[in-house]
């Protein structure tokens, strides 16, 4: 886990080489289900648009970081650390220049399970922006230029609900590891009791709602909302449906799902499971080449913006910072 000191310097060492201005913001892009093929060429269409649109977005917009949200190798992850997919679906895709000197932050999600996720954290000592420490961790950083903090836990809802078999019902069945999921909600409860953070951000794979194909994890819903919630959590972020959503609750929590970075599929099929008014935005035309979200976080407040691939904006709101305890 990196100290929020050394965090923030490398932030400001990557904004320097990028060449954007120094603003009193925190940046960073969320991509999630962005992980190819398992047959050359190993990448899509609409994963290389969003490669290309990431790099637009890195230099016009900012972004000090990239948060990936999961299944970033379709569809059974990787073999080893020296696995080819690394190079052939990550590294040659997201290759521009813009890309090159920002971090990204990893997750896993139920398709990196079916492989081997110990190598996807192995190849953080691989490649100097690949970073995946532990199946669960925080970032923590100050906002520059001011005393405002963000504090980021990064989940492992796999390992917390269940692989989901996605060409079954795609339902979790619960965790492979009871006693690894407690020690992992005992973390969660920990680190949510302690934060003291202006903006609280929780990040797993499996959404808590969902409109979509797969619709809401009734693991989650039990086990996390109620934690979110207690401890006035500014957002949740996931991927796992393919495709762009947000969700607001009656007491302002965000839940913003970033699923379209390798496909795109239009389902509301569970839009009755999700509490009336929760849905602010659903986006998943079939034809789009996909796209992801930009935050931007200042003292006062933190911007979602959703980018199709294309360039578009497709819709933007804010959330407000946590109330001092």
């Amino acid at each position: 886990m990196l100290p929020w000191t050394a965090l923030v310097l490398l932030f400001l060492q990557a904004s320097l080489a990028l060449g954007y201005p120094l603003t009193p913001a925190l940046r960073f892009l969320a991509v999630g289900d962005w992980g190819g093929v398992p047959n050359a060429p190993y990448y899509t269409a609409r994963e290389t648009a969003n490669a290309k649109e990431m790099a637009r977005a890195v230099k016009n917009l900012g972004a000090d970081f990239i948060l990936s949200l999961g299944d970033n190798f379709y569809f059974t992850g990787v073999r080893d650390a020296e696995d080819k997919r690394f190079q052939e679906t990550f590294e040659d895709v997201f290759s521009d220049p813009a890309l090159r000197n920002v971090p990204w932050y990893v997750l896993a999600g139920n398709h990196d399970h079916l492989g081997n996720v110990s190598a996807q954290m192995a190849y953080s000592k691989v490649s100097r922006r690949w970073h995946f420490p532990s199946l669960y961790y925080r970032l923590r950083a100050r906002v520059p230029s001011s005393n405002a903090s963000v504090s980021l836990l990064l989940l492992d809802t796999v390992s917390l609900c269940g692989v989901s078999d996605d060409f079954a019902d795609g339902l979790p069945r619960g965790p492979r590891s009871p006693e690894a999921a407690r020690a992992q909600w005992a973390w969660l409860r920990a680190q949510l009791a302690a934060a003291r953070d202006d903006f609280v951000l929780v990040a797993g794979h499996y959404p808590v709602w969902s409109v979509a194909e797969h619709g809401p994890t009734h693991c989650l819903q039990r086990r996390l909302l109620p934690l979110l919630a207690q401890h006035r959590v500014t957002a949740y972020l996931c991927g796992h449906d393919h495709n762009l959503q947000f969700l607001q609750d009656e007491q302002g929590l965000g839940f913003v799902l970033s699923g379209a970075g390798n496909f795109m599929d239009p389902s509301k099929k569970h839009a009755r499971k999700v509490p009336k008014g929760y849905l602010r935005f659903h986006y998943g035309e079939e034809t789009s080449l996909g796209g992801f979200v930009h935050v931007e976080i200042t003292p006062k407040e933190m911007a979602v913006t959703y980018l199709e691939a294309s360039g578009k904006s497709l819709y933007k709101t804010k959330l407000p910072r946590r109330p001092r305890t």
